[in-house]
């Protein structure tokens, strides 16, 4: 089995900062792309960032410049640094990654379990 961890959301003031990490474990052949979803109530399921198998980024408009998706394949870690925090930036945080646990198995998507990401003003 494949799990994904999440750690690093909290309480923040607006123009703050904090860093996520996802960390893959269990039967692990090879990853491919990574990245962050975002979930507030009443809202649609946002795609923050991505980062591809060869360190490609690419962002949503409303966090480039203030987000940025990392990661550490030996680690089986994804990480997202987030700047200049706004109160709009209040969300759940959902890492994903695309992982195939032997040499003939295809890619499957999973899930972390989410971290609450909270910015006051």
């Amino acid at each position: 089995q494949v799990q994904l961890v999440e750690s690093g959301g909290g309480l923040v003031q607006a123009g703050g900062s904090l860093r996520l990490s996802c960390v893959a474990s269990g039967f692990i052949f090879s990853m491919n792309g990574m990245g962050w979803y975002r979930q507030t109530p009443g809202k649609q399921r946002e795609l923050v960032a991505v980062i591809t198998s060869g360190g490609i980024e690419n962002y949503a408009d409303a966090v480039k410049g203030r987000f940025t998706v990392s990661r550490d394949n030996a680690k089986s870690t994804v990480y997202l640094q987030m700047n200049s925090l706004k109160p709009e930036d209040t969300a759940v945080y959902y890492c994903y990654a695309d992982i195939a646990d032997s040499p003939r198995t295809p890619y499957i998507r999973r899930w972390g379990q989410g971290t609450q990401v909270t910015v006051s003003s």
